[in-house]
């Protein structure tokens, strides 16, 4: 069964700055390309940074209050710090929040939550900008074919996992919805044929009943398992 990672729903054709890029520079690239932010990269496509929408409204938010406060905290020190920044190097949030090309779709979309940011730089081994992923892009995924979907279902999950009972089950997809029936030989494995459905890229429910001999959680024969 085949794990979608995120290089195959990144965008390859990644706009970056460099760290001397000026502020000015940076609002145009962001305006222009209807971007919230975009990585910052040093001589060597090492990712060092990324500048957002945020880091740049500090000069507007600080605007005429230059004097710091008594007793600020580092926050505020660092928000009012980007607000007086010229270039990237000053402005950007370090260090990033970036993410591996072989790192599975699922990884990525638990540190986009977790970070609460909308996209991330793509990287390879070396720290090199490769390319973005973003919100959108890991759901590109539910707009898989349904016919993808089934072959995946029934190459990678019944032949694979459950050649005895392959020939015994019935793959249904629609629009993502998948729909299991007939019969195996235990409950567990009904069980588990179910959660595997459920992790091929592109599933969005699993639905449908699928019978059992034995119930091999309680000892109990024979039954159906609904979902």
């Amino acid at each position: 069964m085949k794990t979608w990672n995120v290089e195959d729903v990144m965008t390859k054709a990644v706009v970056s700055v460099r760290q001397d890029a000026s502020y000015r520079s940076v609002v145009d690239l962001l305006v222009s390309h209807r971007f919230s932010a975009v990585p910052v990269v040093d001589d060597f496509q090492r990712v060092t940074g990324v500048v957002s929408e945020a880091d740049l409204l500090r000069k507007i938010e600080y605007a005429g209050n230059e004097e710091p406060r008594l007793f600020e905290g580092r926050r505020r020190r660092g928000e009012r710090g980007k607000a007086l920044a010229g270039i990237a190097a000053d402005l950007m949030s370090s260090p990033p929040v970036v993410v591996l090309a072989d790192t599975p779709i699922v990884a990525a979309a638990r540190l986009m939550d977790t970070e609460e940011v909308k996209r991330l730089p793509v990287i390879d081994d070396l720290g090199r900008l490769i390319g973005i992923v973003s919100r959108g892009d890991l759901l590109k995924v539910h707009l898989r074919p349904d016919d993808e979907i089934l072959q995946d279902i029934e190459g990678g999950v019944l032949r694979a996992f459950f050649a005895d009972e392959s020939k015994t089950v019935t793959v249904e997809v629609a629009e993502g919805v998948v729909t299991l029936s007939g019969r195996v030989d235990r409950r567990t494995t009904a069980d588990l044929a179910v959660r595997l459905t459920r992790q091929v890229a592109g599933v969005v429910e699993v639905a449908g009943k699928l019978d059992y001999d034995l119930d091999d959680t309680t000892h109990v024969v024979p039954g159906s398992i609904t979902y």
